[in-house]
């Protein structure tokens, strides 16, 4: 494989596993295109294009400039320098693959975040209501991240000569879709249900171990969860900490997320919502796993770093 087409396997998954559903990733993308048709030159010169097929701002090619054929990667949640180091001292490595953005996908890690609005409107959440919420948030993560220092990675592994891509909401679609199902399927009644289930799959079981799985952050074990929902899994990074009052409104009980900041905890646990998050590492790992299954089918080798815990299914 190509790291071209190892990026558009990631992107094609990732709209397969989009909770919104393909058919409406696939209008977006159409919406937007007629809105690229009607702009001038000067507009056109400053899009990224790449929008125009990859619905997932986070999600890159961030340098390919190393051996063109992939056999083995080196993949973690966070790559960056160290690992980087690691990928050039291993000698063997055709392509390193972040987790979390980096560059241009960290400095537009925002312009995915429109995604949680129509999952939340999915779940029942009137769309002008979590629009409405989530727009001052998206605008305070693109403040938030434009001062970083976003292509330093980026500039190493050019000069290192070393592929680099990073997958974000991809995954996280893929993680969060395995969930969804999961819940429909086995129909928890009570929070501690759904406690024990994330802890028969593997990836939480081991974080598990590592004191680092699943946790309660709001409810109570025996507590019922009426309506649960998988809103936090995907959508770029946190959302509005307002949201919880509107889910809470129109009949969500229980939210699984990855992680939750102490003052969006304080706002569900007003709200009434219960909230149970899964673990972070665990979480990412989810989802890079059922990515990476499919790149090793191909003949891809994997090599895993930097917090994925890896775990391969049928």
């Amino acid at each position: 494989m190509t790291i071209q087409q190892i990026y558009d396997l990631a992107v094609k998954m990732g709209i397969k596993a989009d909770l919104r559903g393909e058919k409406n990733v696939r209008k977006n993308l159409a919406r937007l295109e007629a809105k690229y048709d009607k702009m001038n030159k000067e507009e056109k010169e400053e899009f990224d294009e790449e929008k125009l097929t990859n619905p997932y701002s986070d999600s890159r090619i961030l340098f390919s400039g190393g051996k063109k054929e992939i056999k083995k990667v080196l993949i973690g949640v966070d790559m960056e320098g160290e690992e980087l180091l690691l990928a050039d001292k291993l000698g063997d490595i055709d392509l390193v693959i972040a987790h979390h953005p980096e560059g241009p996908a960290l400095a537009d890690l925002h312009g995915v975040m429109d995604l949680q609005s129509e999952v939340l409107a999915g779940y029942g959440v009137p769309i002008n209501i979590a629009e409405s919420v989530i727009k001052p948030r998206i605008s305070e993560v693109g403040r938030g991240v434009s001062s970083a220092n976003h292509n330093r990675s980026v500039d190493m592994a050019k000069i290192l000569g070393l592929n680099f891509m990073c997958v974000h909401t991809p995954c996280d679609n893929l993680g969060a879709t395995y969930l969804e199902k999961l819940l429909t399927k086995k129909k928890p009644e009570f929070v501690e249900d759904i406690l024990k289930l994330l802890k028969e799959i593997p990836e939480f079981k081991e974080a598990a171990a590592r004191k680092a799985g699943p946790k309660l952050f709001v409810g109570n074990p025996d507590d019922r969860c009426g309506k649960v929902v998988v809103t936090e899994f995907t959508g770029g990074t946190s959302g509005s900490k307002d949201i919880y009052e509107k889910m809470s409104q129109y009949g969500i009980g229980t939210v699984i997320g990855m992680h939750m900041s102490e003052e969006h905890r304080k706002e569900a646990e007003k709200a009434h919502i219960n909230v149970v998050i899964a673990g972070h590492m665990a979480s990412d790992s989810l989802g890079l796993n059922l990515f990476l299954d499919e790149l090793e089918k191909k003949g891809i080798k994997v090599v895993p770093v930097s917090g994925l815990i890896r775990v391969k299914r049928k």
